[in-house]
């Protein structure tokens, strides 16, 4: 009991104004500060950096989908953009593609139903689907609380890579939907 007595005891204030010997911090030779701050960042390898930066971009179409590769470049993710999500308003069912179906870009690959309307999903590239997003089936909101994320439709392997880049950037994209 009397050491939580102690305890409870206000701290005087000569207490507090007496500093506490701490060592001197070392002074780095800015090199060598230099230095120890680059050795601690990822090591990026300079022949994937920029292919891999572009491969990793999302890819959009005209018609509202989108499509992200794979860091290999061998598998694409696609979605329907956020843009798509917001015009379609509150999504109700989701059509799956058939695992092993063989697309063209443009090919319908399935739909989606709102409250207000339903739209078919395209193909953004040629591919074979090789997984469908089964959470929709059971929660198809979820393209409305991430479009571009946990909401992705499908995921293709890619016939030809280079056919991504024909596809709009994000700036681009933005201009085409006025926002």
């Amino acid at each position: 009991m009397a050491a939580i007595a102690r305890i409870r005891m206000p701290i005087r204030s000569s207490v507090l104004s007496t500093s506490a010997k701490l060592p001197p911090r070392p002074v780095l030779d800015p090199k060598l500060q230099e230095k120890a701050i680059i050795s601690r960042l990822p090591q990026l390898n300079p022949r994937s950096f920029s292919s891999s930066v572009l491969q990793q971009q999302k890819r959009y179409t005209e018609a509202h989908e989108w499509i992200e590769l794979s860091e290999d470049g061998k598998i694409g993710t696609v979605g329907v953009s956020k843009y798509a999500a917001k015009s379609l308003g509150d999504v109700v069912y989701v059509e799956l593609p058939t695992i092993g179906l063989e697309v063209e870009g443009g090919d319908s690959i399935g739909a989606v139903e709102s409250v207000k309307s339903a739209s078919d999903i395209y193909a953004p590239i040629a591919g074979t689907v090789v997984e469908a997003n089964s959470l929709l089936e059971e929660k198809p909101a979820t393209i409305n609380k991430g479009a571009e994320a946990e909401g992705w439709i499908a995921k293709i392997e890619v016939k030809n890579k280079d056919d991504v880049m024909e596809l709009m950037d994000s700036k681009a994209y933005n201009k085409h939907t006025g926002e």
